[in-house]
């Protein structure tokens, strides 16, 4: 018995010895473009920097590869924010990298694959942003809806005839109308559904499966339809505004252009807080041009920024926001937050089970 008792009382010793040791443990930590996620140095880092021996490069976007793989160097964690890290850089990381973190939902920056391959992590925030880009998609329905930012300009231009009479833009209400939500299945399109039908709109989702599962929120609901995102006719023929809403990966890269576009009311609008390369922007721009559609209100472009020479900047249809939909502050200080939730997560876990958020 005094063996057993003996046996017991030295793993016990062993297991909060190394608890202890994995919590004392502070991995050096590079944050690559700090200054995209903290450009008004608002954010408060203090909870990583107590976990971690924590750097900033103080940059909006790194590019120089001698540059990125001199910031790695002794790093195991590297932090980015929509910032793409080449496959044939990565392939040059040192072997001390064991985690890199994605401080943001979507990761097709990051080479996933080759990742896994040499044995490092990677990880996202899929939640930090799902109310303020629901919010930022619905800001575009409306202002399309109530021509505002129109209305403004003209104001700037010190034009005030429509307040002299007779009125002159283009005003809907968005109660009876429809708005089909491309990739409604998810968290933040659910969120846009959740807002419109407050406004009194009906909703078309696409969804692979073509219904929704019956514990979805708004399965059931009469006002809400759902299509195969295989065939999308339907949603493109029918809604007043489309809004797009899925991942960027190889099948819906370039996805939507000229053939959806044509098939969408001449007085609907197009919104996009996705992701850019979903849309063949050439395509798109050509359409808006042409009248295809009324407009389009997009707070992402295939590259950001768009080319300085690009047709888009000036187009009187469609309204540009620079990717504004995870910036407010108490967004951009949740993402850093359960950055450090997903790093502590690292730090404490015995095996890959114990990490969270991975996807790779």
């Amino acid at each position: 018995e005094d063996k057993i008792q003996s046996f017991i009382d030295n793993s016990l010793k062993n297991m909060a010895t190394s608890t202890t040791a994995r919590a004392l443990r502070r991995p050096v930590t590079v944050f690559l473009n700090a200054a995209r996620l903290d450009y008004d140095k608002k954010l408060n880092f203090e909870r990583l920097a107590a976990l971690t021996d924590f750097h900033r490069v103080e940059v909006d976007y790194l590019r120089d590869p001698d540059e990125i793989l001199k910031r790695v160097e002794g790093a195991e964690i590297v932090i980015t924010k929509e910032m793409v890290v080449p496959q044939d850089v990565f392939a040059k990381f040192p072997s001390s990298v064991k985690l890199m973190c994605e401080a943001g939902t979507g990761y097709n920056n990051l080479p996933i694959a080759a990742a896994r391959e040499k044995g490092v992590m990677v990880c996202n925030i899929p939640t930090y942003s799902t109310d303020a880009v629901a919010h930022m998609a619905v800001t575009h329905m409306l202002n399309l809806s109530s021509s505002m930012i129109a209305q403004q300009q003209m104001l700037w231009n010190n034009d005030r005839s429509n307040f002299t009479g007779p009125f002159t833009l283009p005003l809907i209400e968005n109660n009876g109308k429809t708005l089909g939500l491309i990739g409604g299945r998810g968290r933040i399109a659910s969120k846009v559904a959740d807002i419109a039908l407050a406004l009194g709109m009906n909703i078309i989702i696409s969804s692979r499966a073509g219904k929704l599962p019956d514990d979805h929120r708004h399965a059931g609901n009469p006002r809400v339809k759902c299509v195969s995102s295989d065939n999308l006719d339907i949603l493109l023929k029918e809604s007043d505004f489309v809004s797009i809403h899925c991942p960027l990966n190889d099948e819906t890269r370039g996805s939507f252009g000229r053939t959806q576009l044509e098939l969408m009311k001449p007085t609907a609008f197009l919104i996009n807080t996705a992701r850019g390369a979903i849309c063949k922007e050439t395509e798109l721009i050509e359409c808006l041009k042409e009248k295809v559609i009324a407009g389009a209100g997009l707070d992402v472009t295939t590259t950001e920024p768009p080319p300085m020479d690009s047709e888009i900047w000036n187009l009187e249809n469609v309204y540009l926001t620079p990717h504004t939909g995870w910036r407010r502050i108490e967004t951009r200080q949740r993402l850093v937050d359960m950055t450090a939730d997903n790093i502590e997560a690292y730090i404490q876990s015995e095996s890959e089970a114990d990490m969270v958020n991975i996807v790779n």
